[in-house]
């Protein structure tokens, strides 16, 4: 697990200091393959920095958040803060809007768009999903795109989601869920698992897992196919999940 979260940091702070899009590297992806985002936010708002969106999500978790002003709402892997942003400015002045990272490198690039950008109710804060620095039953919303495939334990992801909620809050997770056998050794290769794919669970048990971690009315309003990579006998799928803290 600790090669894995290495290896996840290493991309990810390369991609930061680079500027640059995709997660998928060419073991996952083939070394011809052309790789496009799986999400487009399409124009950006003027206060937004462009540098924001580094193409790496797979849904947009903000459409289906049910976001208010006032909220104060917390972004899982916030990168370089495409969803905070757009998440602040719904919230207004008078809600919070904060993004964990465990990389380094984005944390700075992500302040540095907040200053780009003029915002003033967000922070980024350095830290890892399965321990988040966040105060029990504070948030509103938890928001999270194309992240929890990343985590090696995602039990612990969804209950650290559960207690830094407030009772009645809720979740929006865009996310790379799996089915059919994927084969073993892609599962337990760090390159895959760092590419969104190699810790992809099938979704009946990402679904399972949500529910044991005690979420209620949890629903599935957006799924759809990813082309690439796929196998004789497997595939992924990018779905957004909502679910409530009861």
């Amino acid at each position: 697990m600790e090669d894995i979260k290495s290896e996840v940091q290493k991309r990810y702070a390369e991609i930061a200091r680079r500027q640059s899009s995709s997660c998928c590297s060419s073991s996952c992806c083939g070394a011809d393959a052309q790789w496009a985002p799986l999400v487009d936010y399409g124009e950006l708002p003027a206060d937004v920095p462009a540098e924001a969106n580094l193409g790496l999500g797979c849904g947009i978790s903000t459409r289906y958040a049910d976001l208010r002003p006032g909220q104060t709402v917390l972004d899982l892997g916030s990168g370089a803060g495409i969803d905070v942003f757009l998440a602040a400015r719904v919230v207004g002045p008078e809600g919070l809007v904060i993004g964990v990272d465990m990389t380094p490198d984005m944390i700075k690039l992500a302040r540095r768009n907040a200053i780009a950008g003029g915002f003033r109710n967000v922070q980024f804060r350095l830290g890892e999903v399965e321990a988040l620095p966040v105060a029990d039953n504070s948030v509103d919303v938890v928001l999270s795109n194309c992240v929890i495939n990343l985590v090696p334990d995602k039990r612990r992801a969804f209950a650290e989601m559960y207690r830094v909620l407030t009772p009645g809050g809720h979740f929006s997770i865009s996310d790379i869920v799996s089915f059919g056998e994927v084969p073993a050794e892609l599962r337990q290769d760090p390159d895959w698992w760092a590419s969104c794919y190699g810790g992809a669970l099938d979704e009946k048990e990402y679904l399972r897992i949500i529910e044991e971690a005690g979420f209620v009315q949890i629903e599935v309003p957006h799924r759809e196919a990813v082309a690439y990579p796929r196998g004789e006998n497997y595939g992924f799928l990018s779905i957004t999940v909502v679910g409530y803290k009861p």
